[in-house]
């Protein structure tokens, strides 16, 4: 399945201008991004306090094409790829009105907590990050053909 997550601006996200807060868009993806696993059935205590991997992020970017204000309801697009053994990157397409107001990316690397080594990624992120190739394969074969037609 392509994950789409649906969250509706708050106050709270925005800032004194009335508009999105450029931190509180990582937020809002990294909901989307837990929402996604949960939807594979990881159980996210277990996946955020477990003892011996950590999954942090290495390096992100957000672009933004519009402002997003109190009350708007964005859908968020996951797109995540597999980068290397040890490596996997979000990428989050925001739309609002089926119009892209903005893309953000995160980069994640799996370490061993206690010695801040590289790990190779855990089975259950392997086949998280497998489910969603296959489905975005999926999707843009159908796309393809539309087009075609």
């Amino acid at each position: 399945m392509i994950f789409n997550y649906q969250r509706v601006v708050r106050f709270q996200d925005t800032d004194a201008a009335g508009v999105v807060y450029f931190a509180n868009v990582l937020g809002i993806c990294h909901e989307a991004y837990e929402e996604s696993l949960i939807s594979l059935d990881i159980n996210l205590k277990t996946f955020f306090t477990n003892p011996s991997l950590a999954f942090p992020i290495v390096h992100t970017n957000v672009d933004f094409f519009s402002p997003m204000y109190c009350g708007d309801k964005l859908m968020i697009r996951l797109l995540p790829q597999k980068i290397s053994v040890d490596k996997f990157e979000i990428n989050y397409e925001i739309t609002l009105n089926k119009v892209i107001v903005a893309k953000a990316m995160t980069r994640h690397v799996c370490i061993d907590v206690n010695s801040r080594m590289k790990q190779e990624l855990p089975d259950h992120i392997s086949n998280w990050l497998e489910t969603h190739r296959k489905d975005l394969e999926g999707a843009e074969r159908r796309k393809l053909r539309e087009e075609i037609v």
